[in-house]
C-alpha cells in the first residue's frame, strides 16, 4: 500500500506507447475505486485496462486480436495459480515481457493466491518500497475500520485504500499500531 505500484505500471504502459509499442493492461474486476476496467493512482495517472476475472484465461486474451509488445498486471495479489501460469506462458511461449505489481500479504500477514504463485514462479523480483510511520520500510499491512482501529479478522479480500489500509513495518504490524502514539514521539 502505498508504494506507487499503479504509478509505476502507469509510467511502464506511457514508456510503452511512447515508443510506438502496445501494453495489454490487466487489473482485476473486483476492483473498482477507479471504475470498472480502469487503474489509477494516487498522484491521478490513470488508464483504461481489461478487466479480469478468477475464471479469465489471461493467455488466450493476450493472444486473441492485436499483436501486444508487454503485459502489465495491477494488484496480481488477486491472480489465481493457473492465471500465474499463463503469465508465465506468454513470457515463454508468446515472448511478451509481462509486469506484474501487487502486494505480498493481506492484512493477517498471509501470503495471497496470486502473490505466493508469483514469488515461486517469476524471474525476477523487483521491490517497491514505501516506509512505515516510524521511518521504517513497511513490509506489512493493517486493515481499520472507519474509527482507525485496528482490525485483525475478516475476509481476505476487501477492496480499499488509504482509508482502509495502512503500511506498516512488522514491529507495527504485531504490535497493531497503525499510527504513532505519543509516548513513541520524540520531545520537542
Amino acid at each position: 500500500m502505498n508504494a506507487g505500484k499503479s504509478t509505476t505500471l502507469l509510467q511502464s504502459a506511457h514508456n510503452y506507447r511512447e515508443r510506438g509499442l502496445r501494453p495489454l493492461l490487466f487489473t482485476p474486476q473486483l476492483d473498482t475505486r477507479a471504475g470498472e476496467g480502469r487503474i489509477a493512482s494516487r498522484i491521478g495517472l490513470a488508464a483504461e485496462a481489461h478487466a479480469f476475472t478468477p475464471a479469465d484465461d489471461l493467455l488466450k486474451l493476450t493472444g486473441a486480436g492485436e499483436s501486444i509488445d508487454c503485459v502489465l498486471i495491477d494488484e496480481a495479489q488477486f491472480l489465481t495459480r493457473a492465471q500465474v501460469y499463463q503469465l508465465g506462458e506468454i513470457a515463454d511461449q508468446l515472448g511478451i515481457p509481462v509486469l506484474a505489481y501487487g502486494l505480498r500479504t493481506d492484512f493477517q500477514g498471509n501470503l495471497f493466491e496470486g502473490s505466493k504463485h508469483l514469488l515461486a514462479w517469476a524471474d525476477k523480483l523487483i521491490e517497491i518500497k514505501t516506509i512505515c510511520h516510524c521511518g521504517r520500510k513497511a513490509t506489512m499491512v493493517l486493515r481499520t475500520d472507519a474509527g482507525g482501529n485496528v482490525l485483525r479478522e475478516g475476509a481476505q479480500v476487501e477492496i480499499g485504500g488509504n482509508e482502509r489500509y495502512v503500511p506498516v513495518c512488522r514491529k507495527h504490524f504485531k504490535k497493531g499500531m497503525a499510527t504513532q502514539q505519543p509516548s513513541d514521539l520524540p520531545l520537542g
